[in-house]
């Protein structure tokens, strides 16, 4: 007996997914490509993320940062929240889902709205959008631990404002 799909179809993996990322069919509607992408990380099928991708995806895509997301996250569902379009019959479709993982014990949602459209009649992701916070942006460079500390003081950063007993008021950051 074969195990249930990763996708969380409810269906067995030999009827569900493995067509898709073995290249034997392809997915004829959006949320079954949706559905197989997800396996994909779940897999490590770095490949199908790449050639499963639109122009711009493709452009942006980078590999490596996906295989290290894919091989250090247990990945442990995955739930559409909502579809628009992306039918047999449709041109476009977008597939709201939150996708479920864990690193190192802690568990994470992966919310998006993915929109997907057809390129040379087979759907592609084209573009998505992920809800949550916003990502933090520095407006200055990381102090390194050992870079010197920008208090002035001439210790080196890890063995100053580092350090729980440092006067903040003496650093200008």
């Amino acid at each position: 007996m074969s195990d249930l799909c990763p996708c969380g179809s409810g269906i067995e993996f030999e009827s569900c997914c493995e067509p898709f990322l073995l290249e034997r069919q392809k997915p004829l509607t959006a949320q079954a490509l949706m559905r197989s992408r997800y396996c994909a990380y779940a897999m490590g099928d770095i490949d199908y993320l790449y050639q499963t991708s639109g122009a711009k995806v493709r452009k942006e895509f980078d590999a490596e940062s996906s295989r290290n997301w894919a091989k250090n996250a247990k990945w442990t569902g995955m739930e559409i929240v909502s579809l628009e379009g992306g039918g047999e019959n449709d041109d476009t479709g977008v597939v709201e889902f939150i996708a479920h993982y864990s690193v190192k014990e802690t568990d994470f949602n992966h919310h998006e709205r993915a929109e997907f459209g057809r390129v040379g009649g087979e759907w592609r992701f084209l573009d998505g959008k992920i809800f949550g916070p916003d990502p933090v942006r520095r407006d200055h460079p990381k102090i390194g631990r050992n870079d010197p500390c920008p208090c002035g003081s001439g210790k080196k950063y890890k063995k100053c404002s580092a350090k729980p007993s440092h006067d903040p008021s003496s650093c200008p950051l």
